[in-house]
């Protein structure tokens, strides 16, 4: 059995767009629902959702037989927290919160067996299809993705840096925290927080690195893509449930 082709990565090497979906229901049955709905891409929130390692594992399933990719963001970056996601089968990684360097080289670590990086080693797990992927362990970071995220002034300071990481595949800009870190709390389609959004894009893509945000404003989300974001989430599962719902009762109770 061959290593599973991360097929994300290879689009967001090649700078091609790719449109994604934020799932943070905790349900294989909403991940199964939403990776069969045509995006590209899925993350499967472990930051502010209420996702553990065997409820991701079972997401993971659910997505299988789909081509929409599912990105795990963990909730901290912490190698034990890596380890525990990476042996369950995850191939790509949103890290939430990295702002120097030294955080963008220890998510690298974590992902890298020894002599490289400090992933620990085990023998027949889900990420190796329990031990039938041969050499596994020489070549499970050819098709593992790190993308970190920009979340407050000091990582925005640390853009060029962040993304000359050797293992850095591309940074995601969360205008949540980082509208909230500037002064700007819920207020993230300010015309300075956009414009300095679109700055900061800017300044991802001069890297050589793929940049990539997360808006559920239709008019955001195209302006940021034209600003050079290339991997572009659009929408939040929760949001959506609870919008859709409200409307239809409004509807009939009118």
């Amino acid at each position: 059995m061959d290593l599973p082709v991360n097929h994300f990565k290879r689009k967001l090497i090649a700078g091609q767009q790719q449109i994604g979906f934020w799932n943070s229901m905790a349900s294989p049955t909403a991940t199964e629902i939403l990776a069969g709905s045509g995006f590209d891409w899925l993350i499967i929130d472990g930051e502010h959702a209420p996702n553990d390692v065997p409820g991701v594992m079972g997401q993971l399933h659910a997505a299988m037989e789909n081509t929409t990719h599912p990105i795990v963001r963990i909730p901290v970056n912490d190698p034990i927290v890596f380890k525990r996601f990476l042996d369950i089968g995850t191939q790509t990684f949103l890290v939430p919160m990295v702002e120097t360097v030294e955080q963008a080289q220890a998510a690298v670590a974590a992902t890298r067996f020894a002599p490289d990086g400090v992933r620990g080693f085990a023998g027949a797990t889900r990420a190796s299809r329990y031990g039938r992927v041969a050499n596994y362990h020489h070549r499970a970071h050819e098709e593992l993705c790190i993308l970190v995220q920009i979340e407050t002034r000091q990582a925005l300071d640390n853009i060029e840096a962040i993304a000359a990481v050797p293992g850095i595949d591309g940074l995601f800009i969360g205008p949540g925290d980082l509208s909230a870190d500037l002064g700007y709390l819920g207020d993230q389609g300010n015309p300075y927080i956009v414009e300095l959004i679109e700055a900061a894009i800017g300044r991802i893509v001069a890297t050589g690195k793929p940049a990539g945000i997360l808006t559920g404003d239709e008019t955001l989300a195209r302006r940021y893509m034209a600003a050079g974001c290339t991997y572009t989430a659009v929408g939040i599962d929760t949001g959506l449930l609870a919008r859709t719902s409200e409307a239809i009762a409004k509807k009939f109770k009118a």
